[in-house]
């Protein structure tokens, strides 16, 4: 896009959009010297600015007056993009109303829709899927609102996702679904309500990770738990460790506990890796010295 150097009066024209100055607006355009949609360097027009910053008023007004609510920036960025991005619930709504497009994606295939639940803004989140936004789409990566938001923590944001259609499964392009993203993350609510809603427990990242192995290397012992329950694949895994060997390695205790509650002890601790060793000796190679007393306490027998 080939964008003209901006002239004094658009400069001001801009600024009053930022500020929310719809005075100030509204006499720039009465001189007929702007254009209601000028453009700066990035492409960003008036209505942009103030959908951005929240400025409800200026965005009524903008759009009364004949802006153009498909308008983006060079990275395919719209008014409602910013709007929902905010949290800026009647900005959204007063270019839904006025034409905006609901699923209208940047150029790297985020949504309004994606960057409200990235940023946890239910209500927009909601008025977006009432107004028919796909719950399943996806970034260039393949990440999905759902998968942002149980990165992020967001459960009321996935819950509603979920009640809409979102697939629970939907996988990033390196294979992670939203349930081992939160399991990385250590969001154990969001972790309870993608179980309960039937995510696969043991989905395994392409590195052969699952999120069993991921909450133990993390350290996340509330969504060990939670895994556990769901019967978690606690063996050897294809990226040739076990969820214990991930908890020694870090050193994380309650995380090892959880994980040797209510198997075979001995089998566990003798368990070996691709490296060949075992949960105790790949804790002493990383120099777990808590997790090592610990593992002892359990393998005198064993010796």
């Amino acid at each position: 896009m080939s964008l003209k150097k901006e002239s004094r009066t658009d400069v001001q024209f801009h600024l009053a959009a930022l500020r929310g100055d719809c005075e100030r607006l509204k006499q720039l355009l009465d001189t007929g010297k702007v254009h209601i949609d000028s453009r700066d360097r990035d492409g960003t027009t008036p209505l942009i600015l103030s959908a951005a910053m929240g400025h409800t008023d200026c965005v009524k007004e903008l759009l009364a007056q004949g802006a153009d609510p498909t308008c983006c920036r060079t990275t395919g960025t719209s008014a409602l993009f910013f709007a929902a991005q905010g949290g800026f619930l009647e900005a959204a709504r007063a270019l839904l109303d006025a034409g905006a497009p609901v699923d209208a994606p940047s150029v790297d295939g985020g949504t309004a829709l994606f960057v409200s639940c990235q940023c946890g803004h239910l209500p927009v989140v909601e008025e977006l899927i009432h107004r028919g936004a796909d719950v399943n789409c996806a970034m260039k990566d393949g990440a999905t609102p759902l998968f942002i938001s149980s990165q992020n923590g967001h459960a009321s944001v996935c819950s509603v996702l979920l009640a809409a259609g979102a697939a629970v499964d939907a996988r990033r392009s390196d294979r992670a679904t939203p349930l081992w993203i939160a399991c990385q993350c250590g969001h154990a609510a969001v972790v309870r309500l993608l179980l309960a809603a039937c995510a696969d427990v043991d989905a395994l990242r392409q590195d052969g990770a699952s999120p069993l192995f991921k909450a133990a290397h993390k350290g996340h012992a509330a969504v060990v738990s939670e895994l556990l329950r769901y019967r978690a694949n606690r063996g050897l895994l294809p990226n040739g460790q076990s969820a214990l060997h991930g908890a020694a390695m870090f050193g994380h205790v309650s995380c090892a506990r959880l994980l040797l509650t209510g198997c075979d002890v001995t089998a566990a601790l003798r368990l070996r890796n691709a490296a060949g060793l075992t949960p105790a000796q790949a804790a002493a190679a990383h120099g777990r010295h808590d997790i090592l007393k610990y593992f002892d306490s359990l393998s005198k027998p064993l010796s």
